[in-house]
């Protein structure tokens, strides 16, 4: 797949593109990251991208043509419906099960914004979706491009040491969208706090089971929705809910 990258600092890509775990994805190809600058295709010496808002107010706006004369050399240079991505507060939030079509996705054109934002009538002409990381705001879109690439590294085959690291990730549908348990790991005695027993049982169905219950625990305790969600897909068994009854 191949994720193209528009934005005015592709500075900020190099560091990310070639560190930790999900640095295989980039270097082996299965995720091909391209890096586009609007500023390249803006006219005269200057460069220009960006100018004051219509009717007064703060701050900059990035002016629709040259985003534009730049997404026509990546859709020109990819030669397929990418579908166009723009980070915004009026995206929908990013949840794992969007992250999964991604990352079987041919990929996408990844639209970074910065200043007060960018002109309208390109948001209207070119771009096909819209992605939110939650209720706050960046200073651009760069931050949220490379959760999204992460996101969707960390999911090809091979780029995780262990296979199964994934599917026991938070919301993964192998945990039925709950939350993930404690971890703990070596000394088995830290500044007097221990480890809880079952994970030291040797006891496989025991051991899932503690793990099944602080998941059920932790997620009725800070996302109920998600029980809420996995009980209507019936993913929820008697067990379950007599944890979750007892926990409550």
């Amino acid at each position: 797949m191949r994720f193209d990258v528009i934005t005015l600092f592709p500075e900020l890509f190099a560091p990310f593109l070639a560190s930790g775990v999900t640095r295989r994805a980039y270097e082996s190809g299965q995720v091909e990251v391209k890096l586009w600058n609007p500023r390249d295709f803006a006219p005269g010496n200057y460069k220009r991208v960006d100018d004051r808002p219509f009717g007064g107010g703060p701050g900059m706006v990035m002016m629709a043509e040259p985003l534009s004369s730049c997404l026509d050399a990546v859709m020109a240079a990819r030669r397929d419906a990418a579908p166009v991505v723009l980070f915004s507060p009026v995206g929908e939030v990013l949840r794992h099960a969007a992250v999964e079509g991604w990352a079987t996705s041919i990929g996408a054109v990844l639209v970074c914004g910065r200043y007060e934002g960018i002109d309208q009538r390109f948001i209207d002409a070119r771009v096909t979706h819209q992605i939110s990381l939650g209720d706050f705001v960046l200073s651009g879109g760069e931050l949220p491009a490379m959760a999204l690439l992460d996101a969707v590294a960390r999911l090809q085959p091979g780029v995780l040491g262990d296979e199964a690291s994934h599917v026991q990730d938070s919301f993964n549908p192998a945990l039925d969208g709950l939350l993930d348990c404690p971890h703990y790991t070596r000394p088995e005695q830290w500044r007097s706090e221990g480890v809880p027993a079952a994970l030291m049982s040797g006891h496989h169905a025991q051991i899932e089971r503690w793990r099944r219950d602080q998941r059920l625990a932790i997620t009725a305790a800070h996302r109920p929705e998600l029980i809420d969600a996995a009980r209507a897909a019936g993913r929820l068994n008697k067990a379950d809910e007599a944890v979750l009854k007892k926990k409550l």
